[in-house]
C-alpha cells in the first residue's frame, strides 16, 4: 500500500493494552511535587490497589512510590551536575545487570544521501499501532532496520498520516505480529541479554548534521542527561546549540535514539514533541531502573 493511500487503523481485540499504567504516570507526572497515594492511583487506574501495585511495577519495572521519586526537578539537575565527558563514553555499561535498557542495544545506519532524497521510494516499510506503559505509539521498520517511532497524541489517523507523510515514496504494510516484538523489546524492564545478543538496527534519513547529533543521543547513558550545550560540544560543534535543537527535535526514532535525555542547562525538562509530562515520565522510568541495577 503506498504512503498516499488510506490506511486502516483497526486494533486487534487480543493486543495488551497499557492504559492503566499510562494513566496513573500521567497522574505522577501532573503531580510530581504532591505525588498521589497508592490508592489515588488505583483509582485513576480503575484497578484494586494490590492489583494495581502488581501491573504497574510489571510494566514499568519499579513501584509507583520510587518512580514519583524520580519525578521531581531537583533530581534532573543533580543528573545535569555529572561530567559531560559522559558523552565520550563506550556504551558499555549495564552490561551485567537485569535491566540493562534498549539503547545499548542499538545500531544506527544512515540512508544515502540519494536514499534521503527519494524519501523512501522503493523502500518497505512494515508499520503497527501499539499500546506501551507511555500511551499509545506507532513504529515503522524495514529490512535494514527501524526507521519510525513516535508517540500518538490525540488522533490516530492524524499520527498515521504524519509517519506516512515523512515516507510519500515507500510502500506502506501493516504488520502488528510483526512491529509488536519492537515495542515489546523497547519497554521491557527486565532483560537477560548476552553478548551475543544482536543490536536492534536503525535506519536514519535526515542531514549529516542531523545523524551526527542523533548518533551523539545514544552517548547519553539511561538514567543521566545532557544539555544542548553538551550535545554542540561532544559534536566539534560547541556554538551550534540552537541547530542541535533543532536535529533532537525532529528525530523520526524516539526513544531508540534518546532525544528526551536532552534538556535544558537549567534543568528545565521542556520541548518535548509529545509533551514534557512524556519527557519526564521516561526520565524517571529510566533513571529509576538504572539505580535499581546498580543496587
Amino acid at each position: 500500500m503506498n504512503a498516499r493511500s488510506a490506511i486502516e487503523l483497526d486494533i486487534p481485540e487480543d493486543e495488551p493494552r497499557h492504559d492503566a499504567v499510562a494513566r496513573a504516570i500521567a497522574l505522577l507526572v501532573e503531580r510530581r511535587d504532591d505525588p498521589p497515594d497508592l490508592a489515588t492511583l488505583a483509582a485513576e487506574a480503575g484497578l484494586h490497589p494490590h492489583h494495581f501495585q502488581r501491573v504497574f511495577s510489571r510494566w514499568v519495572g519499579i513501584s509507583p512510590k520510587r518512580f514519583a521519586q524520580y519525578l521531581r526537578l531537583d533530581h534532573a539537575r543533580r543528573l545535569l551536575s555529572a561530567p559531560t565527558s559522559l558523552l565520550d563514553a563506550a556504551l558499555d555499561t549495564g552490561l551485567s545487570g537485569p535491566s540493562r535498557l534498549h539503547d545499548l542495544f542499538v545500531t544506527c545506519e544512515a540512508m544515502t544521501p540519494g536514499d534521503w532524497k527519494a524519501r523512501g521510494a522503493g523502500l518497505e516499510i512494515r508499520w503497527g499501532l501499539h499500546s506501551s506503559p507511555f500511551g499509545r505509539c506507532i513504529l515503522g521498520t524495514t529490512d535494514r532496520g527501524v526507521c519510525w517511532f513516535s508517540f500518538v497524541r490525540g488522533d490516530e489517523a492524524a499520527a498515521v498520516a504524519d509517519f506516512a507523510g515523512e515516507w510519500p515514496g515507500a510502500e506502506l504494510a501493516r504488520d502488528q505480529d510483526g512491529t509488536a516484538a519492537v515495542v515489546t523489546r523497547m519497554f521491557a524492564p527486565v532483560a537477560n541479554p548476552t553478548a551475543d545478543t544482536p543490536p536492534l538496527p536503525v535506519l536514519l534519513r535526515g542531514t549529516n548534521f542531523q545523524v551526527k547529533v542523533w548518533e551523539a543521543l545514544l552517548s547519553i547513558p539511561p538514567g543521566r542527561v545532557a544539555s544542548y550545550g553538551d550535545v554542540a560540544a561532544a559534536i566539534g560543534r560547541p556554538s551550534a546549540s540552537r541547530a542541535v535543537g533543532g536535529a533532537v527535535g525532529s528525530n523520526p526514532v524516539s526513544v531508540l535514539i534518546p532525544c528526551h535525555r536532552v534538556i535544558r542547562a537549567s534543568g528545565i525538562i521542556h520541548n518535548y514533541r509529545w509533551g514534557p509530562t512524556k519527557k519526564q515520565a521516561l526520565l524517571a522510568w529510566e533513571a529509576g531502573l538504572t539505580d535499581a541495577a546498580a543496587a
